[in-house]
């Protein structure tokens, strides 16, 4: 099924951390057991550790900048999971998170595909990750520094391999909103490949089995992609070609 979307740039983003009662998670314990338990037994790598989902998200007009704000509580990794894999079907709480878009020096993009031993096996993808405890300072959530951790987690590369762009790209999609951060790297896209690829080949068992290279739309692999991705890559390589297709 087909769910409308809409992108927005914006300047920073301000994400509170605050308690929530999840109603649906509650009301749904037993269910949500049983099929994480399910889960768990096929992959057993799978952890269900505290994770932060957003009750309520909007983008502000404040001043002179565009702000999306956030409000984001904890719960169990079991419960995303659970919800994402039934098409969540309570729209209370959404999936929010920050993604790591890597451009290399020509321009061009370089996606990460997940590892067989992960929750999203193939699928391919910006560097990212489920918000954290490790994300919270004080009362706020640090998406952007998330960014930046994820990205050095899962591809080796360090912050001061990338040059983070000011602001972000926020996909609003159903239950879930991607903050994409677009990290610009002072190399090729085959130098970067191979850089990735060789650091992933000491990991034991690293989340991404290979790196994708998008140059066009012809590179993209649409259905091994989140929505969401796919939706965000089409609408960069039309801004890129000097085709912006405006917001939707």
């Amino acid at each position: 099924m087909s769910l409308p979307h809409r992108i927005e740039h914006v300047d920073r983003l301000d994400c509170i951390v605050e308690p929530w009662r999840w109603a649906y998670a509650e009301d749904n314990a037993a269910m949500i057991d049983a099929r994480w338990n399910e889960a768990v037994a096929l992959k057993p790598k799978m952890f269900n550790g505290p994770i932060l989902l957003a009750h309520d998200a909007t983008v502000e007009q404040r001043g002179h900048e565009r702000v999306f704000a956030a409000r984001f509580f904890v719960t169990g990794y079991k419960n995303l999971f659970v919800s994402q894999q039934l098409g969540f079907p309570d729209r209370s709480a959404a999936n929010c998170f920050a993604m790591a878009v890597l451009r290399s020096s020509d321009g061009t993009f370089l996606l990460g595909e997940m590892g067989p031993h992960t929750a999203n096996a193939g699928q391919i993808y910006s560097p990212a990750g489920t918000p954290d405890l490790d994300d919270v300072v004080a009362d706020r959530l640090d998406l952007p520094g998330s960014v930046l951790r994820e990205m050095e987690e899962e591809t080796g590369l360090a912050p001061s391999d990338v040059r983070v762009a000011p602001g972000s790209i926020v996909i609003f999609r159903g239950a879930q909103i991607a903050c994409m951060s677009i990290c610009e790297l002072d190399m090729d896209a085959a130098t970067a490949e191979a850089r990735i690829s060789d650091w992933l080949a000491t990991q034991d068992q690293p989340e991404l089995s290979r790196m994708h290279i998008i140059r066009s739309a012809a590179d993209l692999q649409a259905d091994r992609m989140p929505a969401f991705m796919a939706i965000f890559m089409e609408y960069m390589l039309k801004n890129k070609a000097g085709k912006p297709d405006g917001r939707t």
